[in-house]
C-alpha cells in the first residue's frame, strides 16, 4: 500500500481527496499547511511514496515544499503532484520547472486524480 502525504488547507477539498484515496486503498496522512508538511516529512524521514500539495497555503507554499523535496541530501526523489485552483500557465510552468511530476487544477476529478497517481507511482517503480 502506497503512503501519500496530502497537504491541503481547504477542509472540504482535503476531505474529498482523502476519501477518494482511502477508497482506492492508499494510506493517507493529511496536514493543513507548509509548516505541518515539513514536520510530517521530517518526522517520517521523508518516507512517503507520493506528495500531493496545494500551491497556495500558509507558512510555506507548494513550490517551497516541492523545492525542499527535490533537494533531499540523499538524492532520493519523491514524486510530487501540485494542485491549485489558480491554474494559470505561469504557475504550471513554474511547478514543472521546479520538478513537479503532475499538475492538477481544482476541482479535482476523482478518476483523473487516481489515473495520475497510478501513472506517477508506476513511473517511480
Amino acid at each position: 500500500m502506497s503512503k501519500i502525504l496530502l497537504i491541503e488547507d481547504d477542509d472540504v477539498m482535503s476531505t474529498i481527496v482523502k476519501r477518494i484515496l482511502q477508497k482506492a486503498e492508499y494510506q493517507v496522512d493529511h496536514v493543513r499547511n507548509g509548516k505541518e508538511a515539513f514536520e510530517a516529512l521530517e518526522g517520517t524521514g521523508y518516507g512517503y511514496d507520493l506528495i500531493i500539495t496545494d500551491i497556495m497555503m500558509p507558512y510555506a507554499n507548494g513550490f517551497e515544499i516541492l523545492s525542499k523535496v527535490r533537494n533531499l541530501p540523499d538524492g532520493r526523489k519523491i514524486p510530487v503532484i501540485l494542485v491549485s485552483n489558480a491554474g494559470n500557465e505561469d504557475m504550471v510552468k513554474e511547478g514543472l520547472k521546479l520538478g513537479a511530476d503532475e499538475f492538477l487544477k481544482k476541482p479535482v476529478l476523482p478518476a483523473e486524480l487516481l489515473m495520475r497517481i497510478r501513472r506517477v507511482l508506476q513511473h517511480e517503480n
